[in-house]
């Protein structure tokens, strides 16, 4: 059986694979190597074509006749194209600004609900890469005047623009998270003779929302047990 020449023509599976949709595939094939239903020589040739898979249905021909492959998912639920009314406050939690300057904020920092972002003869960068995100909807308002504005998020997280540039550029990818409780990063703004973009950056993901909205959850009902007149 030629694996590599198989596919499976369905919208989902001509997007474009990740590190971590390569590292998922991987996992699946040595669990099935230590189970003992792929020899050794077809674990290392399945994961090889893994490696040089393109899109996600490349990815998929290589677990296909593996029970991981045909295991119950959460349906797929694409985020949505603006966060809900009164879900995002209109006062921003943070702004960067740079004025003839640059700005950069970057590395381990808790992401805000809103984030407005200036570039004016200046640059901007926002690394939401290792941020830590509180909030499901996260909105980051960019003006960039002969400048640029620069958004990174981390592959798994779903991204969204709405905007436009006056002689400038507006570019922001489109993303869809898989998990549907992923955080949602949209990017809304206009670029006068200046840029505003959003990428995901290769290989970065966030794996801690869910744990940390269910603590917050859980911290939120354990003082409203101790204080039930609040």
């Amino acid at each position: 059986m030629d694996l590599q020449k198989q596919t499976v023509p369905t919208a989902a599976t001509e997007l474009r694979a990740s590190d971590a949709d390569r590292d998922r595939i991987a996992d699946i094939l040595r669990d099935a190597l230590a189970e003992g239903r792929l020899t050794a020589d077809e674990h290392a040739e399945r994961v090889e074509g893994a490696l040089a898979a393109k899109t996600v249905g490349e990815l998929e021909v290589f677990i296909r006749d593996l029970p991981a492959a045909h295991a119950r998912r959460t349906p797929y639920v694409p985020a949505a194209s603006r966060p809900a009314p009164a879900a995002v406050p209109l006062d921003p939690d943070e702004n960067v600004v740079a004025v003839f300057s640059s700005a950069v904020r970057k590395g381990r920092w808790r992401a805000g609900r809103r984030i407005h972002a200036y570039a004016v003869f200046g640059s901007v960068e926002i690394d939401l890469s290792e941020a830590l995100f509180e909030y499901q909807q996260v909105v980051i308002r960019a003006i960039s005047v002969f400048g640029s504005v620069e958004v990174r998020v981390p592959e798994n997280v779903s991204l969204r623009g709405a905007g436009g540039g006056v002689l400038g550029s507006f570019e922001v990818d489109h993303l869809d998270a898989e998990e549907p409780e992923a955080p949602v990063v949209h990017v809304d703004g206009w670029a006068v003779l200046g840029s505003i973009e959003g990428r995901a950056k290769r290989g970065k993901l966030v794996a801690d929302i869910l744990d940390r909205v269910q603590r917050h959850l859980d911290r939120g009902a354990k003082g409203l047990r101790k204080h039930p007149d609040r």
